[in-house]
Parts: C-alpha cells; structure tokens; sequence
C-alpha cells in the first residue's frame, strides 16, 4: 500500500488590491492643555501656528547639569489653550468625515501622557462636545434624507455585508423584534442621557460635499477596549460582568464556589480582502447621531477607568469606535437598492482614545495598577517600535519586518499603515513642569511619526448607471401624483379617457329592427362600424407612429444624455487628474515649506551663534585694548626706569672713574717711592764698590744709617688690584711641609697650566718645572699623555702684595675613558717688603708674648674671601674645575 505523499500548505494568494503610487504623510496636530490652577511653572510655547517650544524647568538644569535645552518642534498644525471644540474638528475630524462618505477608510488617535486631555478632545465634556460626537452629526447631516431601512443591509460576520430587499428587511425586523432578544438600542425618539444631550448641537452641524444622491447608506457603529492587551466588546450586555468573577451573597464565586469567570475577550482575525477585525464583535444600525451617541455613551460607562495620583479618571485600556458605513447604488429605476453583493462599498472611521503613559512612581498605582501600567507602557511601545521601523524603511530603503503581531492595537491598525486609509494622530501635551520628561518622549515620537508616509487609497469604481436616478423618480412620482389629483384621483382617470376617446369616433346609426326583412339597418350598422374600426385602426397606426417617434426622440435624448455623461465623466477624469496634480503640487509646497521651515529654523541657530561670536569679539577686542594699554603703561614704565637705571649707571660710572683716578695716584706715589728706595740702595752698592778700588787696604768704611723712607699714607699704599712690581726678597712658604718643592724635578710627565691672566713677577726664585708640557687650558688630550697636573694661580695677599700658588694633582684615569684630578699638594710662593710693615686685624686679644706670629692669630676677611673655585659639571676641561682669582672691591 502506498501512502499517499504529504502535500504542502499552498501559499497565500497576494491582495489584488491595486496599489496608489502617491503617498501622504501621517498627519499630527498638537493641542496643548491649559495650566492647572495649581502649577505655577509652564515648560510649553507656542511660537506659531505649527511651532511650539519647549522650556526645561530649572530644576532639571540644575539636576542635569544644564542637559535640556531649548527645542522646537513643528507640527502640521498646533492648537494653543484658547482653541475650541468645532475649531480642532474643522481642521483634524472633518477631512477624514469626508472620506468616509466618499468611500475611504480613516483612523484618528490621540496620543500623550496621563492626565493631558485626550478623552476631552476625543469625546468631549456637556456643551462642548469632542471630535467623536460632532463626527457622527456631521455623518448622519451629510446622508440623512439617502438612508436605507433598518436590516436592508446586514453584516456577515465576516466583516463583509450582504444586501436585502426591503421585504426581507421587514421580514427581518419583526423576526427580530418578536423572536430574539433586543439589543437596548435606543431610537432616535427617546430622550438622550441628560450628560450627553448638550454635546451635540444641531445649529452648528456640518454636511459633506459631494454626496451620492443615487446610493443608499447605512450606518453601524461597534466599541471595544483593549485591556491589558485583551479585547473586549462594551457593547455586549454581560460585559460588565466577564471581567469581574460574580460574587454571591456569601463572599464566594457562583460557579460552583471554587472559581472564577475567565474573561470573554474578542480575537483578531483576517477578512477575504486581508483587511483585521475583531471577530465576534457586536456591530450596531444606528439612524442618527444621537442614537449613535447613546450607544457609544452605553459602552463608555463600561470603560476601564481608576483614580489615581495624576488623574482622578484615568483611563486604564485603549477605546476604538468603529463606525462603519454601507453605500449600495440604487438599480436603473431609481426605486431600489441594486441587490448585488458586489457593488455595496463598506468604509470606516476608527476613532481611536489611547491610554496615557505614566511612570508608575509618580501616579502612586499599586497591585492591578501596576499591570495595567505595566501594559499600557508596552503596547505604547510597540506602536513606537512599529512607527520607527516603517520609517526606516521608508527612509533608507530597508525591508525589516514591522512587527505589528506583538501589540494589539498595532495588529489591529495595520492595515492602515500598509495604505488602507488616511492616519491623523492629535498629540495631546500638559504644560506643566512636571510632565516635562514624558511630554520630551512624546515630542520626539510625534516628530517620528511625521515622517512615516502611507500610500493614498484608490478610489472606488464608478457605477455605469445613469446619474440622477433618485432624483429623476422622485420627480415622476411626484408629476404623476399631481396629474392624478388634478383629474380627480386615480379611479376616474381611466374612464374619462375612454369617455373621450369613444366620443372622438363618428356615431353608430339606430339599431332598432322593426321587420325582420328590414335589409337597410344591418347593413348601414355594418358599415358604420367598419368605419369605425377602419378610424379606430388610424387611430392606432397614429399612435404607434407617435410612440415610434415618441421612442426614437427618447433614443436621441438617452445618446446625447449618454454624450454628455460620456463628456461630464471625461471631464471629471480630467479634474481627478488636475486634482492629482494638485495634490502632488500641495505636497510639494508642504516638503518645501517644511524644508524651508527647517532652514528658517537653521539661520536663526545661526544668527544666535553669529550674535555669541559677535559678543565674544566684542569681549576679546576690549580685552586685548585693555592688554594693550597696559602693555603701553609698562612700555612707558620701562623707559622711565631705563631713563632712571641710565642715571644711576651715569652716577655710579662717574663715582667709580674718580675712585680710579685716585687709586692710579696712590699707586703712582706707591711705586715713586719703591723707585726712590731703589735708587739709595743703588747708591749704596755705588759707594762700596767705588771705596773698594782704592789703594791700600781699605778701612772699613763707617756705617752709615740708612735713612728711613717716609711712611706713605693710607690712601697711596692702597694696593691694586693685580700688582706687577717683583718683589725684593722672594721666599716660599709651603703649606703642607711633607713635600718638598723639589719633588716636581722628578720624572713624570707634567701637565703645566698656566692661565693666560697670569703676570710675570720677575723674582729671582721661579718655579721651574722639566718634562712638562705647558697650557693655558687643560685638555683631555694634554692630560692622557701626562701624570702629573700643576697649576699656577695668582691671588693679591692681604698686605697687597702678589702671592703664587702651585696646586699640583695625580692625573687618573677613569672607567669611561676620560681622566680625572685628584689635587693632593699647593706650594705658595710669596715676596715681602722689609722696610713695609703689615698691619693686619686681630681676631682676638690674646696675643703671644714673645710678639711672633702664628697662622692662627690673625684673621683677614679679605684673604679667606679673594679665592673663588667653581666647579662645572661636564666640562671640557679634564678636571672639572676653574680657578679665579676674585679681589673684593674695598669700598671708596
């Protein structure tokens, strides 16, 4: 047996609908609420007409750290406190009334946070009704004298309708009424609920252009909430109960004590034509707008609605009327409604109140709530998650999948969003600062959302029945009641026409037979009535001919009312096309009068920035004017002290260049006298030597006393700065006597270095050192030849006289290769004057008794201080260190 292979679920077939190139953004308005009598800060603008602003509350500049600025938002139209009732519908409700007459779908939501007057402009308060209730008046307005009777049309529970004779609709109704339980719909007789009776007013009823007077309309009007994303039908009369468990007397449940009533909730489901409906949804015939109103006014108490801290009827589901309008055209008569199936247009109007959003911590909800909350936050979320990935996209050309299943309110409007109708959203806002985060979310969505387009609906084929059927039967009946009165009603018409017709025909000879062989009546009664029948038969060609003329005159007529249909209808082809054009221009203007709002709104962030940069120049150029002057202050300070340091200098030159001259004197006198005790002791050496030569031996010659030279004063022996005269009795003095002076005879090689400042004494005694290679400046090349360093240094003692220093060292290498000095002796070589005593400061006043002199009992500032060593780090010199020979200047 061959089982029998498991064929595939064949694939949906695609909607067949055609599809409309010309796309129309989704419309969104903003109203704004007036301020509480409680709040005190506002944080919302108007600027415009299509243009708010929004202020962050200085609270949150100073929690923030100055995050919120200033935005703007623009808007297809924004209506500030003072707007009313009719003029938010005029510009919002009424277009989409339009097209629902007309045949098109429409759906109209209000969005915002909790407590900012959605329900007020969607249903309105007593005297001032919403958009709901002036909607349904100006629908009911606009198709009042062209509805059809009750239960003609009738729904198939598919969302289709089906379209009946007016004898089955009768047949229906009573059926109805005696059979089945009635819904409380209320007729338009009865006395509306005196909350809502106010709300419509017919003075200021509205009516639509346009309307097919050769159709029939019906309405039908269905309400639902979606709960905690469940659907329910507020129209059912146990709704009320299946979301509640009934309770008995006894605090139990009823059925069977032990548990609770599920709740009968409604589900989505696809149509024939892949448009969603709520399936098992009561959909209810109503024939004006107040008997509409009171059935969604029956519904409404039935909303899910709490108190809580931001609202005192908060509403905690979103509400969907859903009003739904049958158009059949009438037959060719224009008595009937054309009873095929096919030619009946259904179009809707869904006017959608969504729950606001909150935050769970400021509205205080607590348990159930919470949920409810919880729910509302989330399917408002999967509307933005919806609205942003069509945007996408629409935008950047992407094919992600919206996901319209996650919610149900996106899955139950979809259709709209895939071009099913037109969408018009009205954003509610509160000015108030407190609302200030949530009102900044809504902004940003609904600028989102203005950017989302949905294609354009086809528009609905035309019926090729002759247009004016009503009209043109009405008035036929309406002459053919007037013709019937005027001849005195329909049952004397006929016989008068006979009457005059027979008195039109000749009259019949006498009939009376007085013999039976009478041959001359018989035969002139034959003739009269061959001649009657022969006028009789004229008669009728007559007529015959003149309904043939009559019909070909009706032929004509029918063809040129055919040419000018034909003609009216091409014409109307070319005001859809102008009309096309029109739109297409229309959106055009709009994209660039938006763009050119954004530009507007771009140069004017520029003008601000220009103004800010115009303000900061201004502030640098008084600044650097003010950097300016004082840099001339300092300028003209500066030469002022230069004129006074040039003074100072001038005073200082001039007190120095005469402590010169009179030093140059001092030292001049100083020499004067060397010379002069040069020249006697010459004298002397004369003397003896010429005495010497004398014959004979020589007596001694007598002793003569030198004269002593006269004591120059203080200010001629003043000593200079480097003296150059030799001294006459040279001696050397060593300063450690552990070595000798002879020690430099021996066979190293020594680096001699003599500075170039260094002055020939012209002593007796020198310093000579051999196998020595002299400089002026050690280099590192001279002392890795050599192993001895010595060097020459000259100071002024502190009797003014000149004193050498020899400072020797051991020259060593080091591990970088370079050499380094290690000093390890100084001789001093120093000339005195005999006839020239020095005279120097105690330190103390003990002094040796014997009047010698010890190192330590004289002490000169001058001499400890005229010796400077400086050492300089990484020189070229190998040793590292400069000798200088400083004199400290004695004051004038």
């Amino acid at each position: 047996m061959n089982r029998q292979a498991k064929g595939k679920t064949p694939r949906r077939p695609p909607n067949k609908k055609p599809s409309s190139n010309q796309k129309d953004p989704v419309g969104v308005y903003c109203r704004v609420r007036p301020l509480g009598a409680e709040d005190e800060e506002c944080c919302i603008e108007v600027i415009s007409s299509s243009t708010i602003q929004l202020h962050a509350p200085e609270g949150f500049k100073t929690n923030r750290n100055g995050e919120y600025k200033e935005t703007q938002y623009s808007f297809k139209k924004v209506f500030g406190v003072s707007t009313s009732q009719i003029e938010l519908f005029e510009h919002v409700a009424k277009p989409l009334v339009d097209d629902l007459i007309h045949g098109r779908n429409g759906l109209l939501f209000t969005y915002g946070v909790t407590g900012s007057g959605k329900t007020f402009t969607m249903t309105g308060s007593p005297g001032q009704g919403g958009l709901l209730p002036r909607s349904l008046d100006m629908i009911f307005n606009s198709i009042g004298p062209y509805q059809a009777k009750r239960y003609v049309f009738k729904t198939d529970d598919k969302n289709g309708m089906e379209v009946q004779n007016e004898v089955d609709a009768l047949l229906e109704r009573q059926r109805r009424e005696n059979n089945l339980v009635p819904p409380k719909t209320p007729s338009s007789r009865q006395k509306l609920d005196p909350e809502i009776a106010d709300m419509i007013k017919t003075e200021e009823g509205y009516k639509a252009d346009g309307v097919d007077e050769d159709s029939s309309y019906s309405i039908f009007v269905s309400y639902i909430e979606i709960y905690n994303n469940y659907i329910y039908d507020l129209l059912e009369e146990n709704q009320e109960d299946a979301i509640k468990p009934k309770w008995n007397g006894g605090g139990t449940p009823v059925r069977q004590n032990t548990e609770f009533i599920p709740p009968q909730s409604k589900i989505l489901r696809e149509d024939q034509n892949h448009n969603m409906y709520v399936a098992g949804c009561m959909e209810v015939e109503v024939k004006s707008a107040e008997e509409a109103f009171q059935v969604f006014w029956r519904g409404q108490k039935k909303r899910k609605v709490a108190n809580t801290r931001l609202n005192r009827e908060s509403s905690r589901s979103h509400s969907v009327l859903i009003v739904k309008l049958a158009q059949a055209p009438l037959d060719a008569d224009g008595d009937n409604i054309l009873q095929d199936k096919n030619q009946v247009t259904v179009s809707q109007l869904c006017l959608v109140d969504l729950a606001g959003s909150e935050r769970t911590g400021r509205t205080g909800a607590e348990g159930t709530r919470i949920r409810e909350a919880g729910n509302i936050n989330q399917s408002l979320l999967n509307l933005r998650t919806c609205i942003e990935i069509l945007r996408e996209n629409q935008m950047c050309g992407t094919n992600r999948m919206v996901p319209y299943r996650d919610s149900k309110v996106t899955h139950l409007f979809k259709n709209y969003f895939d071009g099913e109708g037109k969408v018009k959203m009205v954003v509610c806002v509160n000015p108030k600062a407190d609302d200030y985060e949530e009102t900044l979310l809504v902004m940003r969505f609904a600028e989102m959302t203005q950017e989302v387009e949905v294609a354009r609906p086809v528009d609905r084929p035309i019926c090729g029945f002759t247009p004016g059927r009503r009209h043109r039967n009405q008035a036929f009946k309406e002459e053919l009641s007037r013709k019937l009165e005027e001849r005195g009603g329909p049952e004397r018409g006929v016989p008068s026409v006979i009457n005059h017709l027979v008195h039109s025909l000749p009259p019949l000879p006498t009939c009376e037979l007085t013999d039976p062989h009478d041959d001359i009546t018989l035969p002139r009664l034959i003739e009269a009535l061959q001649n009657r029948q022969r006028i009789r038969q004229m008669m009728i060609d007559e007529y015959n001919n003149a309904a043939n003329r009559m019909k070909s005159m009706l032929q004509e007529l029918d063809n040129n009312l055919i040419a000018k249909d034909n003609f009216v209808h091409e014409q109307n082809g070319k005001l859809v096309e102008k009309d096309k054009m029109i739109q297409i221009n229309k959106a055009e203007i709009e994209r660039l009068e938006k763009i050119t709002r954004m530009q507007e709104h771009k140069i004017d962030i520029l003008q601000k920035t220009t103004k800010i940069y115009e303000g900061d120049n201004r502030s640098l150029k008084q600044e650097l004017e003010t950097r300016q002057q004082r840099l001339q202050r300092e300028l003209s300070d500066k030469r002022r002290m230069e004129q006074r340091m040039q003074g100072v200098v001038t005073d200082t030159q001039y007190k120095w260049e005469k402590e010169c001259d009179r030093r140059v004197n001092a030292m001049q006198l100083e020499m004067q006298n060397k010379l002069w005790v040069k020249d006697e002791k010459l004298k002397q050496l004369k003397a003896i030597v010429t005495e010497s030569k004398t014959p004979g031996r020589p007596d001694p010659p007598p002793r003569q006393t030198q004269p002593q030279p006269q004591r120059p004063s203080r200010e001629e022996r003043l000593p200079a700065k480097r003296s150059a005269s030799p001294s006459p009795v040279p001696t050397a003095t060593p300063v450690r006597p552990l070595h000798r002076r002879s020690r430099s005879a021996g066979g190293e090689k020594w680096v001699d270095h003599k500075p170039s400042s260094s002055l020939d004494l012209g002593t007796v005694l020198q310093p000579v050192i051999p196998n020595a290679i002299q400089v002026s400046a050690p280099s590192e090349k001279a002392l890795s030849k050599c192993d001895r360093y010595v060097l020459t240094h000259q100071e002024v003692a502190s009797d003014g006289e000149i004193q050498t220093k020899l400072i020797k060292g051991e020259v060593i290498k080091t591990r970088g290769g370079g050499q380094s000095v290690q000093f390890t002796d100084i001789e001093t070589l120093k000339q005195e004057l005999t006839t020239v005593p020095r005279r120097k400061r105690k330190s103390s006043e003990g002094a040796p008794a014997n009047g010698e002199r010890t190192d330590g009992a004289w002490t000169d500032v001058e001499t400890r201080c005229s010796v400077a060593m400086e050492m300089r780090a990484g020189s070229s010199m190998g040793p590292g260190y400069e000798h200088h020979g400083i004199t400290k200047r004695r004051k004038p």
